[in-house]
């Protein structure tokens, strides 16, 4: 017998998965009709049969059984490399354990770093057995357009700059960084440091970009010069992030007073580089990072950072998309998390 999906339910009411689904799992914005009208349609079309274990067939259900009928729910989080950092990781671990105490199925889709010619989405994501998606740590332009593209309900956490926050088909987190950053460069400006160079690519994430703005309002307010030479922010390799911040160092005629980076991974090798160098931090050169992980760091609370509570961010995410599931009209969210400086030893001059 072919198995019945909720899909072809769908179409053969010419409404959206996502309220067939709502009504077998009793969520509300349903009226009673239409939700009659499907029940009604799926008995008809052997939904319910179909589902007892799916090995036999099972006699026909009354309305009330088929109302109280329940189907499992399956979201997915989708990330490229699989090789992760801690960051990440705990994230998607906290993801993990708040689907489970909501007996909700995860499954994990891992996507190439970037797309080549012919590559399409995995089937997974495309054949209607996901309610919803969580996309981390994705950061390639065409494979983001093609997840936007999917009807299905959807988080994304973080986005490249190049598409803008109007045109997404999902809710869209975002740790904020402009006015973090601004505050973390002006305490190390109001040290008596005042020639002070950004390090991070800045068209890789929005957040790395928010953050590149929020050093540049520090260094404006303050009316003093930003040096495009002690600035890397172009495009840096996935796999070469040592390489080319060891050359952009050891290009430089003259070091800053300090280095305010993108993050804690490129502030790990920027520190690797000072320190193999004879250059002492923060005596010679201050040094700061965002995202307060100590995997790169040896020295806890050594690094000035800004700290992401992963966990909550974790749980966060998850009822987001649960709420954009039962909420699917609800107006699209663009939601800031304010994450809080964490001051360390590398910026104690």
């Amino acid at each position: 017998m072919k198995k019945i999906t909720m899909q072809e339910i769908a179409d053969a009411l010419d409404i959206s998965r996502v309220t067939v689904w709502k009504v077998f799992n009793n969520y509300p914005g349903v009226s009673d009709s239409l939700s009659e009208q499907i029940l009604n349609k799926a008995q008809e079309m052997g939904y319910f049969r179909q589902k007892q274990s799916g090995r036999q067939s099972i006699p026909d259900t009354n309305s009330s059984d088929i109302a109280s009928a329940k189907t499992e729910m399956t979201v997915s989080v989708v990330v490229s490399r699989p090789e992760s950092s801690m960051f990440w990781m705990n994230i998607i671990h906290q993801i993990a354990k708040e689907l489970g105490s909501s007996d909700i199925n995860l499954m994990y889709t891992y996507l190439p770093s970037k797309t080549s010619d012919g590559y399409s989405l995995p089937s997974v994501l495309t054949n209607g057995t996901l309610q919803g998606i969580i996309v981390l740590n994705v950061y390639d332009h065409d494979l983001l357009c093609m997840l936007n593209d999917l009807k299905i309900q959807k988080v994304f956490l973080d986005m490249v700059p190049s598409i803008p926050e109007d045109t997404l088909s999902g809710d869209l987190f975002l740790l904020e960084g402009k006015s973090t950053v601004r505050r973390l460069t002006e305490s190390i400006i109001k040290k008596g440091r005042t020639d002070i160079g950004f390090v991070g690519d800045i068209e890789y994430a929005k957040t790395n970009y928010d953050r590149y703005e929020g050093y540049l309002s520090a260094m404006n307010q303050q009316k003093l010069s930003v040096k495009k030479e002690v600035c890397l922010i172009h495009s840096i390799g996935i796999y070469t992030y040592a390489e080319e911040i060891n050359e952009f160092l050891s290009s430089l005629k003259q070091m800053p007073g300090a280095f305010v980076c993108a993050s804690d991974f490129v502030a790990h090798f920027v520190l690797k580089y000072l320190n193999a160098n004879n250059f002492k931090v923060p005596d010679d050169i201050a040094v700061s990072g965002y995202d307060g992980t100590t995997e790169y760091i040896d020295q806890a609370d050594y690094l000035t950072t800004v700290q992401v509570q992963t966990r909550e961010l974790g749980k966060r995410l998850v009822r987001q998309l649960l709420f954009r599931i039962a909420n699917p009209d609800f107006p699209l969210e663009v939601t800031y998390i304010n994450c809080k400086i964490k001051y360390g030893e590398s910026t104690n001059f």
